[in-house]
């Protein structure tokens, strides 16, 4: 492993994919067989972060190897850990806090944390490093993209947001977990966005988290010891998470951390049903995400045939 201090891009693909039905993390949405992470992978060497760390399942370990090294040659900075070795063993993931947080021994700096089947736009990961600074008063500092809620809905059916407040300097002051967020018919009042988990009707400009971060090493540290207080409480659960967004909320409101939100006018773009695979296609297409050296692109004269499970 380097010793010098480095930034490292951390993919989360340890999900089950149940609503899925496969293994969506490395589903084939083009060109040349590159699933979303690929695509996060060449845009993060792009900004200058060139070590990945990929927090899979024991049971995927041979596809996603086999994937990367179709896609990105034998010259990829690759760590890959299992976030079920990890532990405790659980037939359900203990969520996004615990993977960061099995991954610890493979980091030496600051980490950009990203879900691995989600895209952030072309440039969502050179704004998180970019967002990188130094502590001026002795807090961490970290950052997350700031997407807006409408661009981030579905035409149809509902989803979970962490619906975002901050302050005038453009840091987080607070972030609910809102379920059941959807896009209604108003009427003569036109389109609007409604929620059932807390009940109540959201702008298409509210900023949102889509679980891009930037962070400082002493935040991962931090989660180290948040995670063992959860673990103590929930130790008999089948289905309790300990989620990413929600820690590091606490350290804010705790005072050990300060986030800042980083605006972006981009859309996302994710995969959580079958259905939105074909979507996902068509906006790379849309991207020109088939262009000179970009994703999907193995090398100067080489194309994957490979396709994703």
């Amino acid at each position: 492993m380097t010793t010098e201090p480095v930034i490292s891009l951390l993919l989360l693909a340890g999900g089950l994919g149940s609503r899925f039905g496969g293994t969506k993390q490395l589903a084939d949405v083009g060109p040349r067989g590159a699933a979303i992470l690929d695509h996060s992978i060449r845009e993060a060497a792009a900004a200058g972060v060139t070590r990945v760390v990929v927090i899979g399942r024991t049971d995927l370990d041979a596809d996603i190897r086999r994937h990367l090294a179709a896609q990105h040659g034998d010259d990829l900075d690759l760590v890959i850990v299992h976030q079920d070795a990890f532990g405790p063993q659980r037939a359900k993931p203990w969520g996004t806090g615990h993977a960061v947080v099995s991954a610890r021994a493979a980091l030496n700096g600051p980490v950009i944390v990203l879900n691995a089947d989600d895209h952030y736009g072309p440039s969502g990961i050179a704004r998180i490093v970019g967002a990188f600074v130094d502590s001026p008063d002795g807090v961490p500092v970290a950052s997350m993209l700031g997407f807006r809620l409408g661009q981030t809905l579905p035409a149809s059916g509902t989803v979970s947001r962490g619906v975002c407040s901050r302050d005038a300097e453009g840091r987080l002051m607070g972030l609910v977990e809102t379920h059941g967020i959807g896009r209604e018919d108003g009427g003569t009042d036109g389109e609007v966005i409604r929620s059932t988990d807390p009940v109540g009707e959201l702008s298409p400009d509210t900023p949102v988290s889509m679980n891009i971060w930037g962070l400082p090493l002493a935040a991962v540290d931090a989660l180290g010891g948040q995670w063992e207080a959860f673990h103590d409480a929930h130790r008999d659960s089948d289905t309790a998470e300990f989620l990413l967004p929600e820690a590091l909320d606490d350290q804010r409101s705790e005072g050990r951390l300060s986030i800042e939100v980083v605006d972006t006018d981009e859309d996302w773009i994710g995969i959580t049903n079958r259905e939105d695979l074909e979507v996902a296609r068509l906006a790379f297409r849309a991207l020109d995400a088939s262009g000179p050296g970009g994703p999907g692109r193995t090398g100067p004269e080489e194309e994957s045939s490979e396709e994703a499970p």
